[in-house]
């Protein structure tokens, strides 16, 4: 099916749609499924958008300027993942614990609203990985539109590009508690630590990172092509230092570099725990 296809028939989607609640993170599926939605149903779209340690406030702030910009109606709720009895021990299914207090909130939300359909912004690449987080939505009944119309991430890009879209090539962006491995304890001064060496990164001019929390020892993750800035070894002592100063007595780099779902790899994605 080719791209155009694919938007007519998001667009198609949409319009059915009397009314929508779209999970908004400013990511680049959220931002585009947010701008579409917006152009087809106008005014009867409002976008959502959930704050809590986990999310970090450059996030919080491209999302609001997109929205703003746009003339969106953006809500902005808080919801403390860490509160979810079972979430801060990071179990497996710690997305389906998120997810499910996540959705019900903005299903609240949208209800208030006079709104009748919630969505998010999963993809059809989004099928391939371990996704607890998947079943709480279907439970819910929150729609995926992109997911309906084929639309990969590629497809997303390429779209958004064409749209003059501020996402169309941001980096990919998850919550930060996908940085701890499964059955470490998540708190927010841990959070706050990645946080911290995750900006730091960036600042420095790293595009795309992921710092693992692994107790006192950090492991970073960069794209492919942004692996060989480690070998300047004055940039390894400062940002060793850096992270000594945040908390973390040693830094790794992963050699192979960033990936989706690397905290997945240890697990058995055929034959993942109950939910």
């Amino acid at each position: 099916m080719e791209i155009q296809e694919k938007l007519e028939n998001l667009k198609r989607l949409l319009e059915q749609m009397n009314s929508l609640a779209v999970a908004y993170s400013g990511g680049v599926d959220s931002t585009f499924l947010l701008k579409v939605a917006h152009d087809v149903l106008h005014d009867r779209v409002i976008a959502v958008t959930a704050t809590s340690a986990t999310y970090p406030e450059r996030e919080l702030k491209e999302a609001e300027a997109f929205a703003l910009n746009v003339g969106i109606r953006h809500i902005i709720i808080h919801s403390e993942e860490l509160d979810i009895e079972g979430f801060a021990g990071n179990p497996t299914n710690r997305c389906y614990l998120c997810k499910k207090e996540l959705f019900s909130r903005i299903r609240e939300v949208a209800g208030q609203n006079g709104i009748q359909y919630v969505a998010e912004g999963s993809n059809i690449d989004d099928l391939g990985d371990y996704r607890p987080g998947m079943q709480a939505i279907k439970e819910l009944n929150i729609v995926s539109p992109l997911k309906e119309a084929q639309l990969s991430k590629d497809d997303i890009r390429e779209l958004s590009k064409q749209m003059g879209l501020p996402t169309w090539d941001k980096p990919a962006f998850a919550c930060l508690s996908s940085r701890f491995p499964y059955g470490q304890q998540i708190t927010p001064e841990k959070l706050a630590m990645v946080d911290r060496a995750e900006q730091y990164l960036l600042d420095l001019g790293f595009r795309q990172v992921r710092v693992r929390h692994h107790g006192d020892i950090a492991r970073i993750e960069v794209s492919a092509t942004e692996r060989k800035r480690f070998f300047d070894v004055e940039l390894m002592e400062k940002i060793h230092a850096k992270f000594k100063d945040i908390g973390f007595a040693y830094t790794a780099l992963d050699l192979q570099g960033y990936r989706t779902g690397s905290m997945n790899e240890v697990i058995d994605t055929n034959n993942p725990p109950s939910i």
